[in-house]
């Protein structure tokens, strides 16, 4: 359990790129869109680089055993998807959407995985998808708020990529990966077709 927490913080920190970004004007940090983007991506690299690191080299530090699961010990683990998303969407789309996106995993998703029994299930509880969709839109409230639709249609889309379990023959794709891309779509499309 004291393992589940320090993952679940591990994720909220995330939060801290998006707040970097916003608070970057005021704090004279030089922080363009164009900067932030290229951040994003070092970032990235900088992620596979650890998880090559560990799965083909042998890279075998103590944070991994505390901060990946069980599973994620032979495989690319959960945090590279979760960079890897967030740098999508922050180069595909316009800050006004991507920011909520990130938000909507790095808060989002560990509250609705609080309120989460933990079983794997094709759809998860009625609890944890309405949870996921009420705090998504708050989320993209402060971004989105002249676009009641498109708060509604990102929060859908986030909260059917956590809610929704997909398995692509025995693999099961990680929320981590499809959270952010799923409510940018869905944002990006309400915004520009409704």
């Amino acid at each position: 359990m004291a393992d589940e927490l320090k993952r679940r913080l591990v994720h909220a920190s995330g939060s801290g790129l998006v707040v970097c970004y916003l608070l970057a004007d005021r704090l004279d940090l030089g922080l363009t869109w164009g900067r932030f983007q290229l951040l994003m991506v070092g970032l990235s690299v900088g992620v596979v680089v650890l998880e090559v690191l560990r799965l083909r080299v042998g890279l075998d530090a103590w944070i991994y055993d505390k901060l990946t699961r069980e599973y994620e010990q032979d495989q690319f683990a959960g945090y590279g998807y979760y960079m890897l998303s967030m740098t999508a969407v922050v180069l595909v789309f316009e800050p006004q959407i991507a920011l909520p996106a990130m938000l909507m995993l790095a808060i989002g998703d560990p509250i609705s995985g609080a309120v989460s029994d933990n079983s794997l299930r094709r759809v998860k509880g009625p609890k944890v998808l309405v949870t996921m969709f009420v705090v998504s839109a708050l989320l993209a409230t402060p971004f989105l708020a002249d676009y009641p639709l498109a708060i509604v249609a990102a929060a859908l889309g986030a909260t059917l990529a956590d809610g929704v379990t997909v398995k692509i023959g025995d693999y099961i794709v990680d929320d981590n990966l499809t959270i952010p891309p799923y409510a940018a779509v869905c944002a990006y499309a309400a915004l520009t077709f409704v």
